[in-house]
């Protein structure tokens, strides 16, 4: 390693040397770090699916499911009971309790229509395809049928969005859909009233089959994500699928303690707000799996379990 020199004057050329040399190798190491990040702002192409990923799913109207309403399911009008009683629930966290209470809520929900699966990677790829939406470019690796992840709460907004102006402006939208969306009703994340509503049924289950865990029946405490409604589960509240494990699901809800707010109270948010997300995902073990599970994650927030499902609510 090179000495300084004794000279005063050159030593003082010398550190100055040294001190620009080790400020050009930090910038250098930055840019190399930079280079080597996914870029989040670089426009991602995907390739349409076809065949056994396309299965069930119709490549004309942007690869929703292939049923009457799209894969939207009615949730019906009326109260449920929201949170957890840890007498009858005893994995319950201390977060799904309601003050003041046994420990549930009840809360009244006027009807909605939820998406009966995650949304998909081709579904989302069909709207980074149309709009031009800039997304990091893992988030379409995964297989075309499974749930997309790697998006933030934004990117799940800007999708809700199109969705709706896709499904308004297209003659192909089923007609109870289109009445829908001319009475003002709009395609958005649920609440996580409206999410754990469609989760439990009225019945206020523990998880979306009944009180009692069950590998059979969703993805969870695995090492990976699978095709949607992958699981088999007739048995599950209002017929939906992987509302138990797969990946965690977006809300439009900010994370607040309870009592759950229909209002949600934003202008009050202090600070940065955290958005719930429910559901558990695939590398969750039974307790994280449950239909009152909450989880709170930053809205910038990109990871391989988080994805989302859309509702069709009314106005509010």
């Amino acid at each position: 390693m090179a000495q300084p020199p004794t000279d005063p004057s050159r030593r003082a050329a010398w550190i100055g040397w040294a001190a620009l040399a080790a400020l050009v190798a930090i910038v250098v190491a930055v840019l190399i770090q930079a280079r080597n990040q996914p870029d989040a702002s670089a426009p991602v192409r995907y390739a349409p699916p076809s065949g056994a990923e396309a299965k069930g799913f119709q490549p004309d109207a942007w690869f929703l499911p292939a049923d009457d309403l799209l894969g939207f399911v009615e949730i019906p009008a009326g109260p449920f009971l929201m949170g957890s009683n840890p007498m009858r629930d005893p994995l319950a966290f201390d977060n799904e309790r309601w003050p003041g209470t046994a420990g549930q809520g009840t809360v009244d929900v006027p009807a909605f229509y939820i998406g009966r699966y995650e949304v998909t990677v081709a579904q989302f790829g069909a709207f980074v395809e149309a709009s031009g939406h800039r997304v990091d470019d893992r988030t379409l690796r995964a297989p075309a049928n499974h749930p997309v992840a790697m998006i933030t709460w934004p990117d799940a907004l800007a999708y809700c969005r199109w969705l709706e102006s896709a499904l308004t402006s297209s003659a192909s939208t089923p007609p109870r859909l289109q009445q829908l969306l001319r009475n003002g009703w709009h395609v958005g994340l649920p609440s996580e009233a409206q999410w754990e509503k469609a989760a439990r049924g009225a019945e206020g289950r523990i998880y979306p089959w009944g009180d009692q865990p069950r590998r059979d029946r969703a993805n969870f405490g695995g090492a990976a994500p699978v095709p949607v409604g992958s699981a088999a589960c007739d048995e599950c509240a209002n017929g939906l699928a992987d509302m138990s494990g797969n990946v965690w699901e977006w809300t439009r809800s900010p994370y607040q303690p309870y009592p759950f707010d229909q209002a949600d109270d934003r202008k009050n948010l202090e600070g940065d707000a955290l958005w719930v997300m429910r559901g558990g995902s695939f590398a969750d073990g039974e307790r994280n799996v449950r239909a009152a599970i909450r989880g709170g994650a930053d809205p910038g927030a990109r990871r391989p379990f988080i994805g989302f499902r859309v509702v069709i609510s009314p106005p509010s």
